[in-house]
């Protein structure tokens, strides 16, 4: 037998009952068969089918299914997520001042700046909002963070994208997420600034618990892509 360290995100960790928890699994075993005994260990109350599509990174890599482990790997268990210099990119718990953000991206060169600011609204669904609360896996979100803004200055030939994603508790108004794209032309700034922010609610592992004046969940995320989705392998909650 090995041991691994397995870390839940989102409203896996409230499943599971742990954010962080050391599993001992046959030496050998694969993400996917670690998968089906988390599930047969937790069937009393883990939803069915509650890993189904999850995404897995194993010492913060994301793995497929396939991946064998090893003694002391790190695997996250990463539900969708619900969504944050050239390429700059940051996690903070601090207010996101978007203003000097936005001013500092300003070059000489520069034709158009696109912001996009995304602020906590007061009501989701029509449930009142009192405050968001956002966690991440630090790790692996700046590294994926720091991947799309180099992957936009490709994509879209733009100068620079700084991308700022805030982590704790916000309140109503306050910046989650603050994308700021300097290019010299506007079009290519608009599509930048729209495809970061849709790739990073599905890609980045960021989750919201939203509480309300009548009770708590965690936001539903956007599925993983298929290519980072992890489907275990088959368990009954019988077992």
């Amino acid at each position: 037998m090995i041991e691994v360290r397995v870390l839940s995100f989102g409203v896996l960790k409230d499943w599971l009952g742990s954010s962080a928890a050391t599993v001992e699994v046959p030496e050998g075993a694969t993400v996917a068969e670690l998968l089906k005994q988390l599930s047969a260990s937790h069937a009393s109350r883990l939803p069915l089918h509650a890993l189904r599509g999850i995404a897995v990174s194993v010492n913060a890599e994301f793995a497929p299914a396939t991946q064998v482990l090893n003694e002391g790997d790190e695997v996250g268990l990463l539900p969708p997520v619900s969504g944050g210099n050239a390429g700059a990119a940051a996690l903070t718990r601090q207010p996101i001042d978007a203003e000097r953000l936005i001013a500092s991206a300003k070059q000489g060169e520069d034709g158009a700046v696109v912001v996009f600011d995304g602020i906590v609204r007061n009501n989701t669904r029509g449930r009142q909002t009192l405050y968001l609360d956002y966690e991440a896996y630090e790790e692996l979100a700046l590294k994926q963070m720091e991947a799309l803004a180099v992957e936009a200055r490709t994509r879209f030939g733009v100068r620079q994208v700084t991308l700022v994603h805030r982590l704790g508790r916000l309140n109503v108004g306050e910046t989650s997420v603050l994308i700021v794209v300097a290019s010299a032309h506007r079009a290519q700034a608009f599509e930048a600034s729209r495809w970061v922010i849709d790739t990073l609610k599905q890609t980045v592992p960021i989750w919201k618990k939203e509480t309300f004046v009548d009770g708590a969940v965690w936001a539903a995320g956007e599925p993983f892509p298929t290519a980072m989705a992890v489907v275990p392998l088959e368990a009954s909650h019988d077992e």
